[in-house]
């Protein structure tokens, strides 16, 4: 039963210092271009430096959200993400309290249950209280809240010379809405919707007061809707009451997240935590995907890159393209259609150059950042063009690379009007803006690139990994080229890789480090460390086979692969530092595609040691769930990875990088003009006895198979099949 309260006393939180993501370890929540970053309890602190709140398209549209049951924070029992990552749930309790009719309240007499989910520019919740308690009692939940609206990249650190304007808020029986109109003349608004009506509401704060009999339960919904509205387009409020609200978006979350799983395929093992990480890694993709017009797209990762980023979407879409070849014809549509087409040195664009990051908040739009379409990814344009070579071969989708071709063709042009801006053959970066990245390769902080003696390179640097990207690029397109019909194009392709791959090893081997050096400066001196970058080479097939076995063992080194998996940078360098982002950290991506050029040149077994360590981390981490990095630290037997404070998690070609390591050790390949799928000479890590591929999908066909691990030796079996494929296996 809900009765009127007596006045409101709010409860603030205590101020609490800025620490790290690992600290607060948030509770994280997506969909679409929204997502939230809770407490463990439910709630948003508001405070200075917090990274928490509900945010879309790169604003914070709620920073604080409190709830108190009589004036006082319930005490936290746990707190969950669901496995599938659709809902968070809390569970809380009472602390010891002063008595009412039924006397002094106990600690853990009332149960309050929240459960919290993101849809459709909205965060749904329901409280849940009983009373456990054999008196009845009258209880008092407060809500308090607000909304900063900051920028995203206010909420990381940058400062603002000046803010838009916060109008009064909007109070209504229900409902609260909280208004801003930014410099850029949008108006953002927060509407939070109560059901039922509470009995006290204002500008900042709800209140109910309950009156409970022992054993009984009653539940509150609270609906926060966001919403950003011009002049041309007003802002739409939903009428739908909070309640209603939740069941049906909570419906249609199911639902959606349904069809996605039964799109794809899905791996089952022998090990029961293998599976759960295969799970939690299948839940964080599908999470991460954000629909656009020519289909999923995945954002890089959450709290500060929910947002469309080329090189990211690129290799999460290479990862997944066995298991969910839509993720790759999303990818390519999406880059294809923000492809730049005019110079635009402000943002690092040049015609045929695939975006690197793209954002939609109040600071890009008046380019306070430089993100609004920014380019400065060296690496995007051949990775596009790779990838659309990997997704023809993995789907003979002919049209789909037909509509692409110009595109292809523009990516192929910036390579060689704007990518080798010395024209030595190699292509290079430097930046263009003050504002922009000083290292446009995937290590992109401004001190990840070096010579042995720790100095930074400078001038226009040439990445190892580029290179690799670019020969790549031109494989790809020579086959696509080829398949279209364009045969004296395909023809110069292949030329011209040949060409580059017999330079790139005369210039970057280095026999002595028994590897290829991380890049060449301005002056074309080398950067002689020990990097992961190498491995790239791998990747793309730009190594010499012959250069294959000693690189290979450089990069299995103690000094390179600290047991959970290589290191960005060797032990003994001069800028190794374990806890750094790029110089000694280990990245679960760079892990995947190091991986997969181990596999490409017949070194699976070293790819399963890459499978076996990433497994074991994920094992001892929160969720079981990878993430953007952790530090290089030797592994301890016992312990988990450390943690890299600030993190991002879930991150798109992190969560992926599971899977995308079952397929290197499988040896995985297809041929869809024959309906063939292929493997060679698989191998398994020894705590792997079954793996089993199911739902695997070539044009309209299927099958599940099955591998089983005996001693050194492993088996397949087709399981199961649907119209016209088949399986082979190499042993």
């Amino acid at each position: 039963m809900i009765v009127q309260p007596k006045p409101l006393v709010k409860t603030e939180p205590a101020p609490a210092a800025q620490i790290s993501l690992q600290e607060r370890r948030p509770r994280t929540l997506k969909h679409g271009d929204s997502f939230a970053l809770f407490d463990r309890a439910g709630d948003l602190d508001g405070l200075p430096g917090s990274p928490e709140g509900l945010f879309h398209l790169d604003t914070r549209y709620l920073s604080q959200l409190g709830l108190r049951v009589n004036g006082q924070a319930p005490v936290l029992l746990g707190s969950a993400v669901s496995a599938d990552n659709i809902t968070l749930t809390c569970d809380l309790t009472n602390p010891e309290m002063p008595g009412d009719a039924g006397g002094p309240m106990p600690r853990g007499r009332l149960h309050l249950r929240r459960t919290k989910f993101v849809w459709n520019g909205a965060c749904h919740e329901r409280v849940a209280l009983r009373n456990y308690g054999h008196h009845k009692r009258q209880v008092r939940l407060d809500f308090t809240f607000g909304a900063d609206f900051a920028d995203l990249f206010e909420v990381r650190g940058r400062n603002r010379p000046a803010r838009g304007r916060s109008h009064q808020p909007v109070v209504g029986e229900s409902q609260v809405t909280l208004c801003y109109t930014g410099l850029d003349s949008v108006t953002r608004s927060t509407t939070l919707t109560f059901a039922p009506a509470p009995a006290l509401i204002g500008p900042d704060s709800a209140s109910f007061l309950v009156e409970l009999e022992a054993g009984q339960r009653c539940v509150l919904f609270l609906s926060v809707a966001v919403r950003e509205a011009t002049a041309d387009a007003p802002a739409d409020c939903s009428s739908m009451t909070a309640d209603r609200a939740f069941h049906a978006a909570l419906r249609t979350s199911r639902r959606a997240s349904r069809q996605v799983a039964a799109r794809a395929a899905r791996v089952e093992s022998s090990h029961e935590i293998f599976n759960e990480v295969l799970r939690r890694a299948a839940a964080d993709l599908d999470m991460l995907l954000t629909d656009k017009p020519g289909g999923p797209y995945p954002y890089a990762g959450i709290p500060w890159f929910s947002t469309p980023f080329g090189r990211d979407a690129l290799i999460t879409a290479w990862q997944a393209l066995w298991f969910d070849p839509a993720i790759a014809r999303g990818v390519l549509h999406f880059l294809a259609t923000t492809q730049a087409r005019e110079e635009d040195p402000a943002n690092d664009a040049e015609p045929g150059k695939i975006l690197h990051e793209m954002r939609a908040g109040e600071m890009a739009r008046l380019r306070e950042v430089p993100y609004g379409r920014y380019y400065g990814s060296v690496d995007s344009t051949p990775l596009f063009v790779m990838l659309a070579g990997a997704y023809l071969d993995r789907s003979g989708d002919l049209e789909t690379l037909r509509n692409l071709w110009p595109h292809i063709e523009a990516a192929l042009g910036w390579i060689d009007a704007s990518g080798d801006l010395d024209g030595d053959g190699f292509v290079e970066y430097q930046c263009r803006t003050p504002q922009g990245l000083v290292n446009q390769g995937w290590k992109d902080s401004g001190d990840s690139i070096s010579h042995a003696d720790g100095t930074l390179a400078e001038g226009a640097i040439a990445l190892v990994e580029m290179q690799a990207y670019v020969y790549g690029a031109w494989q790809a397109a020579a086959r696509i080229g080829r398949a279209l019909g364009h045969a004296e194009r395909a023809d110069a392709l292949e030329v011209r890789a040949a060409r580059l791959r017999e330079d790139f090893d005369a210039a970057f081997w280095d026999e002595q480090l028994g590897t290829y050096v991380l890049a060449l400066d301005g002056a074309k001196r080398p950067c002689r460390v020990r990097s992961s970058n190498a491995g790239h080479a791998l990747f793309a097939g730009i190594a010499k086979p012959e250069r294959a076995a000693r690189l290979v063992a450089t990069l299995m080194d103690p000094a390179s692969f600290s047991g959970w998996g290589i290191r960005t940078l060797a032990v003994g360098e001069v800028r190794y530092n374990p806890m750094s982002y790029h110089n000694g950290s280990v990245w679960p991506h760079d892990n995947a595609l190091i991986a997969a050029g181990f596999s490409r040149y017949g070194y699976r077994a070293e790819a399963a040691r890459v499978l076996e360590g990433m497994f074991t981390a994920a094992e001892h981490l929160e969720l079981r769930r990878l993430p953007e990095l952790f530090c290089g630290f030797p592994r301890r037997d016992g312990d988990g990875p450390t943690p890299y404070p600030v993190a991002c998690a879930p991150q798109a070609w992190a969560a992926v990088t599971p899977l995308s390591l079952v397929a290197s050790c499988l040896g995985m390949s297809f041929a869809p003009d024959i309906g063939c799928i292929s493997f060679q000479r698989p191998a398994l890590p020894p705590f792997l006895r079954t793996v089993t591929l199911r739902n695997l999908r070539l044009r309209e066909a299927s099958m599940d198979i099955g591998f089983l691990q005996v001693e050194d030796e492993v088996g397949m079996a087709v399981l199961a099949r649907e119209g016209d494929i088949r399986a082979t296996m190499t042993s």
